[in-house]
């Protein structure tokens, strides 16, 4: 495998400079069906209880469950599609989007969801949704079911547009709950709903466009933890962990090492982008799309300089991996990086540390890619798609939605055939080894 590399903005990546055939084996995977029938998986989650089970989330308003044996339990989980706002059939990024179980949920059966209600009538007006982080319950008569009455609100935030809705949450491992929050939506972090001048992104007195940090455990409905970095500062909110984000599709924290928070940030006109989340840190967005500069009001010229220090005085943090939608040789790369985990499985020893990523679709058609990352001695990233065996082009031949981890740390892909959440074409594959 070719690998070009190059430099922009102080920061050096790699990208796929060709693309790896199916009978590459060092590159080659396999995909295993492990269920099917949803309309649109965009999540897969263990609930740490040590059941072997993985929890699925339909953004239609279901979490369901695959069991140890790797069957499909009839009765969801937990169905909420009467409170997630009526959706696109053909398109719609809104809906039950994020699912963490607490550290604790073996003992306490607490969980945490992250979906798009309709508009707060005490919202701002004309606004398209509220995105709702809820607690719930699991039944304590049975360990398949949810009780739905059990909701309880922690955190409401208002959407003004339908797009950009993000929606992870996961726990670190500090035990604090982290949520990624898009930037609002529409386009280039202007306009209605958007902070005039500066965007939400940078905009520290608003939640969107951030990945949040809070303590569950602490006051109602949750409490903010000592050391998160606006606690002090009276005009931010103090939820905020990290700013400067456009649409984080998926984070992760390394399950070994040093605990790496990884994140995909969807691009807009041009660039792709994986970024290591730190506390405070700033990732540019509206003033740079990855780590090139960024005009809002001209999106397809960025121009040649740009902000490079925030208000706060802190640098603007470069992502680790960056991609142009098309390459050097005019191939369609992708066009919505979907962030994914370090392999610390055991199944797909070659991949073991590196980091396993996709992208939804190359051109809008259901033919979603899966790369791997490597980071050398000297921390620069380089990556290299992964092929398909089964595949003709080595390319998924579906939209990918996301990727999953189960208890073992073997990782999945969720895709669809359909554009938008509806039907039953939704497919959870578990990566395996080529035969």
């Amino acid at each position: 495998m070719l690998l070009a590399a190059f430099s922009v903005a102080g920061c050096t990546f790699a990208g796929p400079d060709a693309t790896p055939g199916p009978g590459d084996s060092t590159d080659s995977i396999a995909l295993e069906l492990v269920a099917d029938g949803f309309a649109a998986p965009v999540g897969l989650v263990d609930p740490g209880d040590g059941s072997g089970r993985v929890f699925v989330i339909d953004q239609i308003g279901r979490i369901e469950i695959i069991d140890a044996a790797g069957d499909r339990v009839l009765t969801p989980f937990l169905d909420v599609t009467d409170r997630v706002i009526d959706l696109s059939t053909a398109y719609d990024e809104r809906g039950l989007l994020g699912l963490a179980f607490h550290p604790d949920y073996a003992i306490n059966g607490r969980f945490f969801v992250y979906y798009t209600a309709p508009p707060d009538a005490d919202g701002p007006a004309d606004f398209n949704a509220e995105n709702r982080v809820s607690e719930f319950t699991v039944s304590p008569t049975d360990s398949d079911l949810a009780d739905v009455n059990s909701e309880r609100v922690l955190l409401e935030i208002n959407q003004p547009r339908s797009n950009h809705n993000a929606g992870q949450l996961a726990f670190g491992p500090d035990e604090y709950l982290y949520i990624a929050t898009g930037d609002g939506g529409g386009g280039n972090d202007t306009g209605f709903g958007h902070t005039p001048e500066v965007g939400n992104g940078q905009d520290t007195s608003r939640l969107l466009g951030k990945i949040l940090r809070i303590d569950v455990d602490g006051d109602a409905p949750y409490a903010i933890p000592p050391d998160n970095p606006f606690v002090s500062d009276a005009s931010a909110r103090p939820e905020i962990w990290a700013f400067g984000l456009r649409n984080p599709w998926r984070f992760s924290f390394d399950s070994g090492g040093a605990r790496r928070l990884f994140a995909g940030d969807v691009g807009q006109n041009r660039f792709e982008e994986i970024d290591i989340i730190e506390r405070g840190g700033n990732y540019g967005w509206n003033v740079r799309e990855g780590a090139h500069c960024f005009d809002p009001s001209d999106p397809g010229s960025p121009p040649n300089e740009c902000q490079r220090i925030d208000t706060f005085g802190n640098t603007l943090i470069d992502p680790i991996i960056e991609y142009s939608h098309v390459d050097s040789q005019s191939r369609r790369v992708g066009i919505s990086a979907i962030g994914g985990f370090i392999y610390r499985g055991g199944a797909l020893p070659h991949l073991q540390g590196q980091y396993i990523f996709a992208d939804y679709s190359t051109s809008f058609l259901p033919d979603g890619s899966l790369f791997a990352a490597t980071e050398d001695a000297a921390g620069v990233w380089a990556f290299r798609e992964l092929s398909v065996a089964e595949t003709a082009n080595g390319r998924v031949g579906r939209y990918i939605l996301a990727l999953g981890r189960d208890a073992t740390q073997e990782l999945y892909v969720l895709t669809s055939a359909a554009s938008g959440p509806s039907g039953v074409t939704g497919r959870v594959y578990k990566i395996v080894p080529t035969p």
